[in-house]
């Protein structure tokens, strides 16, 4: 997979140095079809015509060598602006890591000039090819230097923002995490004191084995709370098991009042959404809704494939029954849990409300 890491790792700077050195000598390239005939028609010198005659062995065995200093001095100016600019990359990009224009652009013309220095002296040590003076070399230098700045700069400047986009995502995790802490910490109290009236109730019916049973169901309830902190995402099986029993203290709580209705295909419950996502739901159902002997829920838990992206979803509806008194309630619940499936999922939950029925839509991936 390809990674700005990988991009500037000192290999691959290298291998950017040696395509950026074809770059900058092109015009050596271009140049190269007139320069090879001009030697050969000169005898091999580099200077003006012969006015003497010399033997044909001679000019050939000169032309040879001519050809040959030629190419190698070629070679060596590739190699050089090569290597040259891979220093400048090491430089803008491992050296110099925050977005100083200033200081990047000054130490890379010294660097620069230290290269093109160094050019001149090996250049003069060979005599026949004397090319350090032209324009046209300094501008190649030139050129190489702002390219190599406007490289570094630009990779600190993702660099920085990478690092802000990086800080943003820990924030928004920290506040998720902020977030759940403050859904178990406000569920945990009433939730206790009405399982501890259901409980109350069925030690005064004497009934044992139920008992036994509410009591194990609640320990389950409270283990899955408490350790929803250490969790982002959880299968769709484990929240499941937990609703199982989240549901048996409901319907305890309401008798034959509440009931659920859970349609889930066997292949979806190893798909994931965000840990305690059903548990706001079923809260938000229980308290906003009267619950009696003429106004029964039955709410349904279902996955099947959505009809505009095809991909599998869970749904959770429940029958709408207005308490004659609203709720006193934060009306956060189903806005963290937005919040939540945007970050963890990065989809968007979807309420859909008729006058009969609420349905809340989670993703699933």
């Amino acid at each position: 997979m390809f990674t700005i890491k990988k991009f500037t790792s000192v290999q691959a700077l290298l291998l950017f140095g040696l395509l950026m050195g074809v770059f900058i000598i092109y015009p050596n390239i271009a140049q190269i079809p007139w320069d090879i005939p001009r030697l050969v028609q000169s005898g091999g010198t580099d200077g003006a015509a012969m006015q003497v005659p010399v033997h044909t062995t001679n000019i050939q065995h000169v032309c040879f060598e001519s050809l040959t200093g030629y190419w190698f001095f070629f070679i060596f100016r590739y190699l050089f602006f090569s290597v040259t600019i891979w220093a400048l990359l090491l430089i803008n990009i491992k050296k110099i890591k925050q977005p100083v224009f200033v200081r990047r652009i000054f130490l890379t013309a010294i660097v620069t000039a230290l290269a093109y220095g160094l050019y001149i002296l090996i250049s003069l040590s060979i005599k026949k090819h004397i090319d350090c003076f032209t324009i046209h070399l300094l501008f190649q230098f030139v050129v190489a230097c702002v390219l190599c700045v406007l490289i570094g700069y630009a990779r600190a400047l993702y660099s920085v923002q990478r690092e802000k986009e990086l800080e943003i995502e820990r924030l928004k995790r920290e506040t998720l995490q902020s977030r759940c802490d403050a859904l178990a910490n406000q569920i945990n109290p009433h939730f206790f004191f009405n399982s501890l009236n259901g409980l109350t109730y069925l030690v005064r019916s004497d009934d044992k084995e139920r008992t036994l049973e509410f009591v194990n169901k609640l320990s389950n309830v409270f283990r899955f709370i408490l350790q929803s902190d250490k969790k982002g995402l959880v299968t769709l099986s484990e929240e499941l098991n937990f609703l199982d029993s989240f549901r048996y203290l409901l319907e305890v709580r309401f008798a034959d009042k509440l009931t659920f209705d859970i349609r889930v295909d066997e292949s979806a419950t190893a798909m994931k959404l965000p840990v305690l996502s059903l548990l706001p739901l079923v809260d938000n159902a229980v308290v906003h809704n009267a619950i009696d002997s003429e106004h029964k829920i039955r709410m349904v838990i279902a996955t099947h494939s959505d009809s505009d992206s095809g991909e599998t979803v869970l749904t959770v509806s429940n029958p709408i029954y207005p308490k004659l008194e609203k709720p006193v309630t934060n009306g956060t619940g189903l806005t963290n849990l937005s919040a939540r499936f945007q970050l963890m999922v990065h989809k968007d939950i979807r309420i859909e409300q008729t006058d009969e029925t609420f349905t809340v839509i989670l993703p699933l991936t």
